[in-house]
């Protein structure tokens, strides 16, 4: 009997939430199945390792990570549009996949040396690109500042959207859109109050 679609997704689900919590090495296949509550030869029915487990986590997070940001970069947008469509989409991946973002932010730099993961050096490149490259283009259209360093824009932007995932919890008080919005309110706008400008003096009176 093959196992069903539904089940196999409901396993990788807590292998992520496991993953996330403990560590990829630190977890065993043993603690997978005890979370699932079941023995762990059965989940071998399902899996043949926990290296396959977290390699389906990732690939799936980020194949529908790129499906949708590559449908932002093929938009057209402006450098400013297509920030605020990038991090909305972060935001939306991080509500879907919020474990398997913080197991790649925890894991991806060492797996990343084994041959199964190659495939991370080549999506963190992809993204790098992105983001720089809407940046560049936003300085270039003195959309953003020219007077800031790209590289360490991009970083902030990037690590002050993605560590959302060691806080955030699907089902919260703000939808994904709604936290997107505000962050990127703080990051284009600022958060201080902006003075207003001094209001004129009135002409001076003369006597008639």
């Amino acid at each position: 009997m093959t196992p069903s679609p539904e089940r196999r997704g409901e396993l990788l689900a807590t292998a992520a939430e496991v993953f996330a919590a403990q560590g990829y090495n630190a977890t065993t296949v043993r603690r997978i199945a005890d979370e699932a509550g079941m023995l762990a030869g059965s989940l071998y029915y399902h899996f043949d390792s926990k290296e396959s487990m977290l390699d389906e986590i990732l690939t799936t997070f980020l194949d529908e990570l790129w499906a949708r940001y590559d449908a932002v970069l093929a938009a057209g947008l402006d450098p400013r549009r297509t920030i605020e469509a990038l991090v909305t989409e972060s935001f939306r991946e991080i509500d879907r996949h919020r474990a398997a973002v913080a197991i790649y932010q925890k894991e991806s730099r060492h797996l990343a040396a084994q041959p199964r993961f190659g495939y991370l050096t080549d999506s963190q490149r992809k993204f790098e690109e992105a983001w720089l490259g809407t940046l560049e283009r936003g300085v270039a259209a003195k959309v953003f500042r020219a007077d800031l360093d790209i590289r360490l824009t991009y970083r902030f932007v990037r690590d002050t959207v993605w560590v959302a995932a060691s806080w955030y919890r699907p089902g919260g008080a703000h939808s994904p859109e709604e936290i997107a919005r505000q962050y990127l309110s703080m990051v284009l706008d600022g958060i201080a109050v902006r003075e207003a400008p001094p209001t004129p003096a009135p002409p001076p009176e003369h006597s008639p």
